[in-house]
């Protein structure tokens, strides 16, 4: 029962951790987001949770492929 709960306490830690280390880098995002993009484009500034979402989305469609091929 002990290893389970340290099991658990884990991967709890875990996903804070990460969850912690994407929202901290949401806030460079917001940042340059709010200085640039409504100067240039006329588009809305956006919240620290709309960046968290971007780069979100960016992870997922710019993610390097994990199957490497060696061409040879």
């Amino acid at each position: 029962m002990e290893k389970f709960v340290l099991a658990v306490g884990t991967i709890v830690v875990g996903v804070a951790v990460v969850a912690g280390f994407g929202l901290a880098l949401a806030f460079p995002i917001k940042w340059c987001w709010n200085y640039a993009i409504p100067h240039i484009f006329g588009l809305p500034s956006i919240s620290w949770g709309q960046a968290w979402c971007l780069l979100f989305l960016a992870g997922m469609f710019f993610k390097p492929n994990a199957s490497s091929s060696s061409s040879s």
